[in-house]
């Protein structure tokens, strides 16, 4: 037993009981990003959301374990991801990334964007001409340093 068999498992009676990541989400406590990212292995659940999990899903006490131990990170299989929409977001960062790395310094300094004191939101935005996938990203500013 491992973290990716526990996330197969809550995969399969995801789609067998034909769950939404967003009543999900409700359930656990936490906005659907971080719960979708939490059930696909790359976040800690706390106690009271593995207990929602296990029932949800249906896990053994030993699958529930996994899901509060502090995973892996990374959850591409390539360097190059070949999932055509998560290949666009590779291709959204080779193409703007040093842009947005040019103005985020610009605006604060040398330093980064936390993934870690971080947020994600995602929605539909509708549109007469197709409807748009609107994302934002916030994460704190943290500067480099000097010692």
């Amino acid at each position: 037993m491992d973290r990716i068999e526990v996330t197969k498992k809550i995969m399969t009676a995801k789609v067998a009981k034909k769950m939404k990541w967003a009543d999900i989400a409700a359930k656990i406590g936490a906005s659907k990003e971080w719960t979708t990212a939490a059930l696909l292995g790359q976040m800690t659940l706390d106690e009271d959301q593995a207990a929602t999990a296990k029932e949800l899903f249906s896990l053994t006490d030993e699958e529930t374990a996994w899901l509060q131990i502090v995973p892996y990170k990374g959850s591409l299989a390539t360097a190059v991801p070949t999932d055509p929409l998560i290949y666009r977001w590779y291709e959204i960062v080779n193409v703007y990334g040093t842009t947005i790395k040019e103005l985020i310094h610009e605006e604060f300094g040398d330093g980064i964007m936390s993934a870690i004191d971080f947020s994600m939101d995602i929605q539909r935005e509708p549109d007469p001409k197709g409807d748009r996938v609107n994302v934002v990203l916030s994460g704190k500013f943290l500067p480099y340093k000097q010692y």
